[in-house]
């Protein structure tokens, strides 16, 4: 059986090991989030010549509050040291493009990874262990594919091919408990507080800036759901399902 702990299966970030990579192959807009307009590709201004930030310490102050929610689930380090072995964009420029092509597809994959070990560690989906082990193996094997592979990489079906577990898992956890199902719905901004959201389904719903301030969403299934600027004081997550930093 697979371990189930992040920091075992290299999900943690570890920037130390990166080429700053989210830094230069992801793009961002000037916004509540980003101070300025960056395209893929192009290294951030305040990137250091040794990967690092430069303005790491007072990013939220700097207008660069998205940078500090970004996780890549390790794909940073992995794709620096193993996809790319040690060898740096700057080191080898002719690498580069692959390089930013590859970072966003392992960090699908290191999420599905992430959402598998959860599964894995729920003693209530025991049943489905073992589907999650295999399912856990094959997208581990996947990421060590070489960058040429992991570029043409189907990742949506790969997700899609996940996702189908994860809703297993979901339907096990939250089944007989009455839990409303809100899928995909529309609830920016809506007033939620003190709310019984226990085992709700909630899994790509827009609770964007909603009103979430004592609302019990225990067991509730949160994959997906966009949750920027909800107000979330005294909310309970116990056993939410599948909600990851970057949400928060």
């Amino acid at each position: 059986m697979p371990g189930t702990n992040p920091r075992e299966l290299g999900l943690l970030a570890d920037c130390e090991s990166c080429f700053g990579l989210c830094c230069v192959a992801l793009p961002f807009s000037a916004s509540a989030d980003f101070a300025a307009d960056k395209d893929a590709g192009q290294p951030c201004r305040h990137l250091r010549d040794d990967f690092r930030c430069s303005i790491h310490d007072r990013l939220r102050q700097s207008g660069f509050a998205g940078c500090t929610v970004f996780d890549c689930f390790g794909a940073g380090q992995k794709v620096s040291q193993v996809t790319f072995e040690g060898r740096s964009w700057r080191e080898a420029p002719e690498t580069a493009r692959q390089m930013y092509t590859v970072f966003p597809v392992m960090r699908q994959l290191h999420e599905l990874l992430w959402y598998l070990a959860e599964g894995l560690a729920l003693d209530t989906v025991r049943p489905l262990h073992a589907e999650l082990a295999q399912a856990l193996a094959e997208t581990e094997r996947l990421t060590l594919l070489d960058a040429g592979e992991l570029a043409g990489l189907d990742v949506e079906a790969e997700r899609a091919r996940v996702n189908t577990l994860l809703l297993k898992v979901s339907e096990l956890v939250r089944g007989g408990r009455g839990g409303k199902d809100r899928r995909g719905a529309d609830l920016i901004g809506a007033r939620l507080a003190g709310a019984d959201l226990r085992a709700a389904g909630l899994r790509g719903a827009y609770l964007i800036g909603a009103d979430l301030r004592g609302a019990d969403l225990r067991e509730a299934d949160l994959i997906g759901a966009d949750l920027r600027g909800a107000d979330l004081s005294g909310a309970d997550l116990t056993g939410a399902l599948f909600l990851t930093q970057p949400q928060l």
